[in-house]
């Protein structure tokens, strides 16, 4: 039996909060597949896939990515590593349902497609 002259020292419990719903994945954007692009890059040259002038286009649909890529010489080895290393790096970000990496020749690579970045840290300036 309680004392009601004595305080109760376990305080009633508090109702549970209510349950809210699983937060929306942030929205694909091209601001963010550029920044996962930028973190790619060729294993034989120390310079991002977008800094080497290698990405020719991003197209976001959705939950859906295109980029359109090329390599820096047609008889590439890693061709198939690096466009499989970027349509991994795509997939692995939070909202990215799909993403489809193409290897185009047409305009063919040259190094004056490397950004001012790539040239400071190749030593082209």
């Amino acid at each position: 039996m309680e004392n009601p002259d004595k305080p109760n020292p376990i305080p009633p419990a508090k109702p549970a909060p209510a349950s809210t719903p699983n937060p929306q994945p942030p929205a694909v954007t091209e601001d963010r597949i550029w920044a996962a692009l930028r973190e790619c890059y060729d294993p034989e040259i120390p310079v991002n896939v977008v800094d080497l002038g290698l990405i020719y286009d991003v197209a976001v649909k959705g939950a859906q990515v295109n980029v359109k890529m090329t390599l820096t010489t047609p008889g590439c080895m890693m061709a198939g590593h690096i466009a499989n290393h970027v349509q991994s790096h795509l997939l692995d970000l939070e909202g990215v349902e799909e993403a489809n990496v193409e290897l185009v020749w047409d305009p063919p690579w040259h190094q004056s497609m490397i950004t001012p970045e790539g040239r400071r840290i190749l030593g082209l300036e």
